[in-house]
Formats: structure tokens, C-alpha cells, sequence
């Protein structure tokens, strides 16, 4: 069984369906994007992991815990960090790190072990003794992760890490998530596309309830296109829609004698090489050549247009 193992959970709130039989699992390791506009259904998908809420069907596993027959198992396998997480304050850093340590059952030296780690971890050792509420939003949000990572957990779970942070904020949150995940598997929900692109190895997208998407980044973000400028416009398109393999040739726009095309081709094709070819026996003159690629935000586009979900 993988770490994390989704089978058909479904979630009704009332007549409202949030989740409707969605299915995804996650091995040790990764670092995992849920995607998707608000009201998808990934803090319910979230909090069913976290044992928060019970499916109405379906069932999910964490490190082989049921988290519906085994909250407890579950919750002492993952860390947690809801989106505004709630915060004491007036506590002093250390005053409340200890505290969940100790919720969390931990003493002796193990608390101190693992203590040190968590704050070196996340880079609060200067601050342990100020006040929360006198910490920036960053450092508050480096307290939290601080929390949820405490008892070293295989699992991090983490909604929203960086909602309403600046872009400095933003940045020591990323990187401080890359180093978190090299000793815990990472499941990043976000509506920010370039979150998922900047943190995560894959993103799983859901919309409306359902998965319309679960792929690595790079296989997400493929296409089998790509883009050539020449100095010609006669029999271009004819010449490179002859070699096979290749689909289409379509002309684009121009520019200083050259003319831009886009050509597509068979699946997982290296259409590069091909046309290179074809410029060098027919002496083309290059201006570029270069895969097409698309971005995350043009697939969620894609996805969101074709059930009318508006990110």
C-alpha cells in the first residue's frame, strides 16, 4: 500500500456534493500539489485525510491507518498546518512549541531531540523567547510549520502555506517547504498555480469535486509541438507536413524576413531534430527552433474551460 491510498471518497455537506469518488494515492517522497479554484474540494479532501471529517463514502489511508477506524494512528503519523492556523499571541515561541510538544506526548530527552530540530528546521532559533503576536506573518508561519513538524511526522500536510504573505515571505516558505519534504512526504493544497509549480513534483487537479488531472509537472506540461522561424514561406508548410510523424504546420506570426510556424506531432515525438533536418537539406535559413511548452496555468485554463469553472 502506498504512504497515502484515496479510494472513492465522496463528501456531502447537505445537498451539496464537495467530493465525488475521487481516487489518488501518494508514495513516500513525494511533494504533491492539490490544485484547484476555491470551493473544489481540497480543504475537504484535507481534513478527511487529517481524520477532521468523515467521508460520507469512500475510504483513505495514511501510512496504513483508516482515518475513519484509526484517527489517532493517523494523526500521530502527519503534521498539519490548516490554512490561518489559529495562534496563541501572547505565548512566547518556545512557550508554545513546548506545549504542543507536550500534546503530542512528547519528553525527555526525545522532546528536546526532536525540539531543536524543528526550530533550526525552521530557522526560529533567534525568535523562541519574543511573543508570537510580535513575529511578521512569515516568522508566524514558520511557527506553525514549526508545529506541525515537531514529532517528526511522515506525512505533511499543508493548506494554503502561503496565503497573504509578501514575496520575500513567499520565498523562505518554499524553500523551507523543499528542505521539510527531504525527510516527510508533502501534500502542498493550493489555488496558487505557481505554488505548485515552484514546490511540487506532481499536481493532482481537482474541480468541482472530481479529479480532472494527476500527473507529474513535466508530463502535465508536455506537448508534442514545436516552433520553427524561416526565411521562406513557399512550401513550408507542404515540405514538413510530408515527413512523418509530424500532424500539422500552421503559419504564424512573422517578423525581419521570417516567418514563424507551429507544428505538431505524434505523442512523446522530439520534433526538433526532424525539422532541423528538413531546414538543412532544403538550406533553410533558421531564426529558431524550439519545443512548445505550456504552462500549468494554460492546462488548468484548458480544464477549468471545458466544465466552465471559473479559478
Amino acid at each position: 500500500m502506498s504512504l497515502i491510498e484515496v479510494r472513492g471518497l465522496t463528501k456531502h455537506y447537505g445537498a451539496v456534493r464537495a467530493l465525488n469518488g475521487i481516487s489518488f494515492s501518494v508514495e513516500k517522497g513525494e511533494i504533491i500539489g492539490l490544485l484547484g479554484p476555491n470551493g473544489a474540494g481540497k480543504t475537504t479532501t484535507m481534513k478527511i485525510l487529517t481524520g477532521y471529517l468523515q467521508p460520507t463514502e469512500g475510504t483513505a489511508f495514511v501510512a496504513g491507518h483508516d482515518v475513519v477506524e484509526a484517527p489517532l494512528a493517523v494523526q500521530a503519523e502527519l503534521g498539519y498546518l490548516p490554512e490561518n492556523a489559529p495562534l496563541y499571541l501572547d505565548m512566547a515561541v518556545q512557550e508554545y512549541l513546548l506545549m504542543m510538544a507536550e500534546l503530542r506526548g512528547l519528553d525527555g530527552a526525545r522532546l528536546r531531540s526532536l525540539f531543536s530540530e524543528a526550530v533550526y528546521s525552521t530557522g526560529l532559533e533567534k525568535h523562541l523567547t519574543k511573543p508570537i503576536g510580535s513575529l511578521s506573518k512569515g516568522y508566524r508561519q514558520r511557527v506553525c510549520l514549526a508545529q506541525a513538524i515537531l514529532h517528526k511526522p511522515q506525512v505533511l500536510i499543508l493548506d494554503e502555506p502561503t496565503n497573504g504573505l509578501d514575496p520575500t515571505q513567499i520565498l523562505e516558505i518554499r524553500g523551507l517547504i523543499q528542505r521539510l519534504a527531504e525527510n516527510a512526504t508533502v501534500i502542498v493544497s493550493t489555488h496558487i498555480l505557481s505554488e505548485v509549480e515552484a514546490t511540487c513534483h506532481r499536481a493532482i487537479i481537482i474541480m468541482e469535486g472530481q479529479i480532472r488531472a494527476d500527473s507529474r509537472l513535466d508530463e502535465l506540461t508536455h506537448t508534442s509541438g514545436a516552433v520553427v522561424a524561416v526565411n521562406r514561406e513557399a512550401d513550408v508548410e507542404a515540405t514538413l507536413g510530408a515527413v512523418s510523424g509530424i500532424k500539422s504546420v500552421k503559419r504564424d506570426e512573422g517578423g525581419n524576413g521570417f516567418v514563424r510556424y507551429r507544428v505538431t506531432g505524434d505523442k512523446h515525438l522530439d520534433l526538433c531534430p526532424l525539422i532541423f533536418d528538413v531546414a538543412k537539406d532544403k538550406a533553410w535559413r533558421l531564426a529558431e527552433l524550439r519545443p512548445e511548452t505550456r504552462t500549468l496555468e494554460s492546462v488548468f485554463r484548458e480544464l477549468a474551460e471545458t466544465k466552465g469553472v471559473t479559478a
